[in-house]
Parts: structure tokens; C-alpha cells; sequence
């Protein structure tokens, strides 16, 4: 088998798009990065960098995990 194919595609995000994900600005994402609470960007270039998609979806699901056990279940 061929390695390439028994390994899953990884998608990068642009700033925006994870920005969108998380609901989250840009300088709580940064900040966020350099405190190590959230997935750090793949550096593309001298200026441009992007998140692993699957990074950032794990560290979403993460806080609803967080979330479910912190919180007692309350009525809206």
C-alpha cells in the first residue's frame, strides 16, 4: 500500500476561516497560540501561515468536551 494514500488529507485554514470556526478574533487566536491553548499555525512563508484543519476541530470539540463535563445540565 502506498503511504500516501493510508494517511488522511489535511486541510490548512487561512486566519479567516479559523476565525469563522471558532468565533474567536484574531488576537484572542494569537494570544491563544503563544499561551499553548490552541493549535499552533504551519508557517507557509516568510508572512503566511495556516492551521491544520483537523487541529483546530479537535480543539473545538475539546471545549465542548469541557463544557459537558463542567456544567450541570440546565434548562434554557
Amino acid at each position: 500500500m502506498n503511504p500516501a494514500q493510508s494517511s488522511p488529507t489535511l486541510k490548512l485554514l487561512k486566519l479567516r476561516h479559523v476565525m469563522a470556526m471558532t468565533s474567536l478574533a484574531r488576537s484572542t487566536i494569537y494570544r491563544y497560540c503563544s499561551d499553548n491553548n490552541f493549535p499552533r499555525p504551519v508557517k507557509l512563508g516568510k508572512r503566511n501561515v495556516a492551521w491544520v484543519e483537523s487541529e483546530v476541530q479537535a480543539w473545538i470539540e475539546h471545549k465542548s468536551r469541557l463544557r459537558n463535563i463542567s456544567s450541570p445540565a440546565t434548562d434554557y
